[in-house]
């Protein structure tokens, strides 16, 4: 079933378009060179081995139109069932984007990104996928992108390399974004975002299909960001399930 969902996803992104930003996924617009963004998304996740809240300090630069870099620098707290509950620094994680093709047209534009996460082993070893694991890894994948004035549509690719561990991940999202006002000067918008994280572990066996809804408000340059996440397949070992994480967030861009 894994298999069928993945590649049933593939085929829509092959024949669709994309929008940014998302709130639980990527995007590739970039808003010009020399700019500043920092960021916050809080994620609250609920598991049937207990509670975790990952708090990360986004900061991301943009040195010319079409590329970016970013340090994410996470604190973790966490209570589990078997008794373990605590506070820690989580995995320092270091972005790079380039973007590397643009078509601009009235309204609209369609833009590809090559990205890349290097997660540093700053965390401890809770086994939290991408929040706290202890263990270095390497992400690198594909961000595709169509924005216009009605409508968006955004997706992700890539492969999640973790050399001295159990968490390979092939990971492909799919988020659309619906606008809810018209377009106004200063900028001033709600948009509604529906978005499907597919995710599969194929040394552990795990797959999981999220869908995630959230929506966001912007004024100018800043916004805000909530959204509830929940499985729609979750093939994972029992006592690891996902029951659902809540996210909340605000970004500023100056």
């Amino acid at each position: 079933m894994k298999y069928y969902i993945m590649l049933f996803l593939l085929m829509i992104t092959g024949s669709s378009l994309a929008q940014g930003p998302p709130i639980t996924a990527d995007g590739p617009l970039m808003l010009g060179g020399n700019s500043f963004t920092t960021k916050t998304l809080v994620e609250i996740r609920k598991t049937e081995r207990g509670t975790s809240v990952y708090m990360p300090l986004l900061l991301h630069y943009l040195p010319s139109y079409n590329s970016e870099v970013a340090i994410h620098l996470p604190y973790v707290s966490y209570d589990f069932n078997d008794g373990t509950s605590g506070n820690s620094l989580a995995d320092i994680k270091l972005l790079g984007k380039y973007q590397f093709f643009q078509k601009d047209g009235t309204g609209k534009t369609f833009r590809v990104v090559a990205k890349t996460v290097q997660t540093l082993p700053t965390g401890e070893d809770l086994d939290l996928m991408e929040l706290s694991t202890g263990i270095y890894q390497g992400y690198y994948g594909i961000v595709a992108g169509y924005e216009s004035l009605k409508y968006g549509i955004s997706s992700e690719f890539g492969y999640n390399m973790v050399p001295n561990g159990t968490m390979d991940e092939i990971k492909y999202k799919l988020g659309f974004g619906l606008p809810l006002l018209k377009p106004q000067y200063p900028n001033k918008q709600i948009n509604l975002y529906f978005e499907y994280t597919n995710s599969w572990l194929p040394e552990r066996d795990w797959y999981q299909l999220l869908y995630a809804q959230g929506i966001q408000f912007a004024s100018k340059n800043i916004t805000f960001d909530l959204a509830i996440q929940l499985p729609l397949v979750n093939d994972i070992t029992e006592g690891r399930k996902l029951k659902y994480s809540l996210y909340v967030g605000s970004r500023f861009t100056f």
